[in-house]
């Protein structure tokens, strides 16, 4: 079996801000669309830009590029600035779902496909802080 060999960052590998930026805007259409993903819209705003162009800058540091967040806003401190939501099981698996259908739409490459969706798998598990049942999601993007 042929593995891809991995060059660069996943900055440079998923082709940079636009790419990041495609990811993330499709990200959130996919949550204001789907009645799925419900639970995590409504702990947003009506007008997703502000957040979009907050996390595409997040996003790109978190990726290996241009420590955008963290020149505009400071140490991101993820869990501190999620701690007044509501996240369980289900608010995760929401997001989740949401990301893994943007991966799926926006990033080419399988092998950073399912780089990526293990690397948010275990964001979106440290982001919980409802006491719930302790089972994790573990399903990770198809190749």
């Amino acid at each position: 079996m042929l593995r891809e060999i991995s060059v660069g960052n996943h900055y440079q590998r998923i082709g940079g801000e636009v790419h990041i930026r495609q990811l993330v805007h499709r990200f959130y259409e996919i949550m204001d669309e789907l009645p799925e993903a419900y639970g995590i819209r409504k702990m947003h705003g009506a007008d997703l830009a502000e957040i979009e162009e907050k996390f595409v800058k997040f996003l790109s540091g978190w990726m290996g590029g241009p420590q955008l967040y963290i020149e505009q806003y400071g140490h991101p401190m993820l869990r501190f600035r999620h701690l007044p939501f509501s996240i369980g099981m289900d608010e995760r698996d929401q997001w989740l779902m949401c990301m893994d259908m943007a991966l799926m739409e926006v990033v080419q490459d399988s092998a950073l496909r399912r780089e990526l969706s293990d690397a948010f798998v275990k964001v979106a598990n440290h982001m919980q802080n409802r006491a719930e049942d302790s089972s994790v999601y573990t399903e990770a993007v198809s190749a």
